[in-house]
């Protein structure tokens, strides 16, 4: 399995951003789908999480995934500068945890 990540980018406070990842293989074959984000120095904290709904929203931010591109989103809205973070995908397929590259999201004016 590999994870394509896309999206990053540099923007203002209270913008939006949407994030992708691209799986090399169809998603119906993970349990769960997940976005991560990890600041230098700190612990990688979990973000969002889909398990066999289309979307879900965690406030700000919402999870949803497109069955037919084989892509899991992740909307950010009304970005605070704490949102600073490199994002990353991940799914579970079993007991088998699969990660994609990081994205940098810059939240600055």
């Amino acid at each position: 399995v590999q994870l394509q990540a896309s999206g990053e980018g540099l923007v203002q406070p209270g913008g939006s951003l949407r994030l992708s990842c691209a799986a090399s293989v169809s998603i119906f074959r993970f349990n769960s789908m997940a976005w991560y984000r990890q600041v230098p120095g700190k612990q990688r904290e979990s973000v969002a999480r889909l398990t066999s709904a289309d979307s879900t929203s965690y406030g700000r931010f919402t999870i949803s995934r497109d069955n037919a591109k084989n892509t899991v989103y992740l909307q950010m809205d009304s970005l605070k500068p704490e949102d600073t973070a490199v994002y990353y995908c991940s799914v579970r397929k079993g007991t088998d945890t699969y990660w994609g590259q990081g994205t940098l999201v810059t939240v600055s004016s």
